[in-house]
């Protein structure tokens, strides 16, 4: 018989696994559907002066736009160059992995690319990235862009090996930071930028090869330490996360195979304390809202939404 899961309130999706986890969910806060219509949903960025959500539609080459006050879902960019992760830095401007390249939207519209070649030699398909207060943004390339035709890559051949970089804004270059995972993903830095945390999602391309998260320690903002792995996602796979407050990680966690999909919360220590569960394959997430304190869910054609009682890590004042 199979054991039944300790629900916290009155919203099934919910999962208690460590009592812990009770602190950080709302009572009466159930998990919402806010939109359904996209194709492959990923890379969702709160701007919290606009009050607005933008997220990528990866094979509808485009970025969407929902607006806390309509609720509203508009076309932000289209096309997008098959965008995928997005972040802002540490003056606002989103920053958008694209096919190709890392570009930056300027206040009034226009883009710059501040990355789309390491060494000569042309990036593969950037995935998703995070912004560093000292204004670097690291990101990582696994190439999945380009080796896809349903996200806009031709099945080519990888010129360079997958790693992680960060780009430095006052040189303007690109330094590999980690090279010795098979597919880096989803990434984020802990709340006091000490630790980086990355998936590796390798198993999609390589049979039997772990499905793992890993924690560096980071020093100096720039010199990265030995990696060991902080959580072993198997059967699942953690594609992208962020982290609260607290230094809980809240991540997705795709293709169980347990009926259902979702976001499953790990503590600080790398336990599992809990999960959301979505009737979709989730592919990344972000805290949001006037107070910070909403999940944000793109999972495949839809994005869901989760009032908790924890707030996301930002550089931004989640009041402004």
């Amino acid at each position: 018989m199979e054991t039944p899961r300790t629900v916290r309130y009155p919203d099934p999706w919910v999962e208690v696994i460590d009592e812990s986890f009770t602190q950080y969910l709302a009572m009466n806060a159930a998990v919402e559907c806010l939109y359904r219509g996209a194709r492959w949903s990923e890379g969702p960025v709160w701007f919290g002066d606009g009050g607005y959500l933008l997220w990528s539609d990866i094979p509808n080459n485009r970025i969407l736009r929902w607006d806390q006050e309509t609720n509203e879902v508009s076309v932000f960019r289209k096309p997008s160059n098959f965008s995928n992760g997005n972040c802002r830095d540490n003056q606002g401007h989103l920053i958008t992995c694209e096919r190709k390249r890392v570009t930056r939207t300027e206040f009034n519209g226009q883009l710059t690319v501040i990355a789309d070649n390491y060494q000569g030699q042309p990036l593969n398909a950037p995935n998703d990235l995070v912004a560093h207060p000292d204004g670097s943004i690291w990101f990582t390339d696994p190439g999945y862009g380009s080796l896809s035709l349903y996200e806009g890559g031709q099945h080519e051949t990888l010129e360079l090996s997958a790693g992680i970089y960060r780009w430095d804004p006052k040189t303007q270059e690109l330094e590999v930071m980690v090279e010795n995972l098979e597919k880096p993903n989803g990434l984020c830095f802990s709340p006091d930028y000490s630790k980086l945390y990355v998936a590796d999602t390798g198993a999609s391309h390589k049979k039997g090869y772990p499905k793992q998260i890993w924690a560096y320690a980071i020093e100096n903002s720039r010199t990265v330490g030995n990696g060991q792995v902080f959580f072993d996602m198997s059967p699942a796979f953690s594609d992208g996360f962020r982290c609260d407050i607290h230094g809980n990680i809240w991540t997705s966690s795709g293709w169980a195979g347990e009926g259902l999909d979702g976001v499953w919360v790990l503590n600080p220590e790398g336990n599992l304390i809990g999960k959301i569960h979505l009737p979709e394959v989730c592919a990344n997430l972000c805290f949001g809202g006037p107070k910070g304190n909403r999940l944000f869910m793109v999972a495949s054609s839809s994005l869901y939404a989760l009032f908790t009682e924890t707030r996301g890590v930002s550089l931004w004042d989640w009041e402004s």
